[in-house]
């Protein structure tokens, strides 16, 4: 039986499964809407699917460094619980571990997993351990040397907030004390070079603002605007910081001496720009209790 896309939308319809999984429980089943139904439900497709609409802003970062290279994870669920469950820990460590392999989030869903694709491997844990999850993000870095570095973690090599810094020439040590840094100062960029274009002119224009209500000569304006343009620069770009392990030096200026050049860093924290929803828990479980 052909299965048409009218076919797959309304099992989809039907289940609330996603679109990839309708098609295949009808392929499965040569288009018997029935006899799919059950084949997402024994799979834990449908109970998943149901659970998708829940905000999944906790979880964890997994970091992983092989060679020249190395990569962080966000893997997210609904409460902090399943990310301290061991089961949930030794999925993200797999994932980030496939992750080495491929050049983005998408390519990853779709990598083999314990002989399931990344994708299927989260959805059948959402239908065991029963909340919401995603693999939502991964970012890469490249270089001579690789540093990793995890703060709060959960367990080796995963935590709240995952940082990944490469280095031309230097070490490790080195690598892993900017990694630090970075977790620390959570800089916007690199350098100038690499600040979002709009930041920058939002800040100027601000600047801007500021100065000519000082009443002062243009001159003088443009001076105190390139002055605090080099301040603002100093504070959100990682080369302009003042290094944490020295605050004497900025951290470009502790590459030098440690003679190596910073080329790149990735931070990321979990639920960084998802929009949580808080809930009063006490009201809540009196809610549940009450029927």
């Amino acid at each position: 039986m052909a299965i048409t896309a009218a076919l797959v939308k309304e099992l989809r319809d039907t289940t609330g499964a996603g679109m990839m999984d309708a098609k295949k429980a009808l392929v499965e089943t040569d288009g018997d809407m029935d006899a799919a139904i059950d084949w997402l439900r024994t799979k834990g497709l449908a109970t998943a699917a149901k659970k998708s609409g829940r905000v999944a802003a906790e979880g964890l970062v997994g970091v992983a460094v092989e060679g020249g290279k190395g990569v962080a994870v966000e893997v997210n669920a609904e409460t902090d619980f399943v990310a301290k469950n061991a089961e949930f820990q030794e999925m993200v460590a797999g994932i980030t571990k496939a992750a080495l392999g491929v050049a983005d989030v998408e390519a990853l869903a779709g990598v083999a997993l314990d002989g399931k694709t990344v994708a299927d491997v989260v959805t059948d844990k959402v239908a065991k351990i029963g909340e919401n999850m995603s693999l939502r993000r991964m970012a890469t870095v490249d270089g001579d040397v690789v540093a990793s570095y995890v703060h709060n973690a959960a367990a080796d090599g995963m935590g709240k907030i995952g940082v990944l810094v490469a280095l031309k020439g230097g070490d490790e040590a080195f690598g892993k004390q900017v990694a630090m840094h970075v977790a620390a100062a959570n800089p916007a960029s690199l350098g100038e070079a690499d600040l979002d274009p709009a930041v920058l002119a939002h800040e100027r224009q601000v600047q801007i603002d500021i100065a000519k209500e000082s009443g002062k000569p243009e001159a003088v304006i443009e001076k105190m605007i390139e002055g605090r343009m080099k301040k603002f620069l100093s504070e959100v770009t990682l080369l302009g910081q003042s290094f944490v392990i020295n605050p004497d030096l900025t951290v470009a200026k502790a590459a030098a001496d440690a003679g190596c050049e910073i080329v790149g860093f990735v931070r990321m924290q979990v639920g960084e720009g998802i929009e949580k929803r808080e809930d009063d828990f006490a009201a809540e479980v009196a809610s549940m209790a009450k029927g």
